[in-house]
């Protein structure tokens, strides 16, 4: 059972509903951003790497100073590249030693995840941009305009569509269930033995 499913859609979109509809059918979802955080709290080879890239100060007793790592990670493309470089490898091993079969990732094609993993099949979960936006507004408490620059940051959700296997619209009125079941039947009848 080699199966590697990586489950991905961009802010505001529902992926992480989704996902808790996988795990009510006894399906476990490692979950990138979590294993990012856990990782740079406990691994200190990743505090190391870190610390020599941004700066000493970056760690305080073990703990992740966050100002300075936003600071870091926002100055510049290169930063967050270098920074991607260091994290993505040390959570795509994690994750290849958890045993687990499905990944969510929100951005697996803006990180180049994809290419870290030997991925069987890729879902993406879409929502029309106004849900989204509203979604959003909801769950962080912030204004439409600063939910539009988060979701303009990422990759358009048109192309992570197309570059997915699967698409599941999570507009509040499509069926999850049946797309979930019709996803898993395609994805199962496809991989049995391998």
């Amino acid at each position: 059972m080699n199966r590697h499913i990586a489950i991905t859609g961009g802010i505001g979109s529902g992926k992480s509903y989704v996902c808790k509809l996988l795990q009510q059918r006894g399906i476990s979802v490692y979950d990138c951003d979590a294993a990012a955080k856990r990782l740079m709290a406990t691994s200190v080879e990743l505090q190391n790497e870190l610390s020599q890239l941004v700066g000493s100060e970056v760690f305080a007793d073990g703990k992740l100073n966050k100002p300075i790592m936003a600071k870091f990670l926002l100055a510049s493309d290169e930063n967050r590249l270098a920074i991607n470089n260091i994290v993505h490898p040390a959570v795509a091993t994690d994750y290849m030693q958890s045993g687990i079969e499905w990944i969510e990732s929100a951005i697996l094609f803006d990180s180049g995840f994809d290419q870290r993993l030997p991925l069987t099949a890729i879902v993406c979960v879409t929502a029309p941009l106004t849900v989204r936006i509203s979604r959003i507004m909801q769950r962080d408490n912030i204004s439409k305009e600063q939910a539009e620059e988060w979701i303009a940051q990422q990759m358009p959700q048109e192309e992570v569509a197309r570059l997915s296997n699967y698409v599941i619209v999570n507009d509040g009125e499509s069926d999850l269930d049946q797309q979930i079941e019709s996803i898993l039947s395609d994805i199962y009848s496809k991989t049995e033995g391998v």
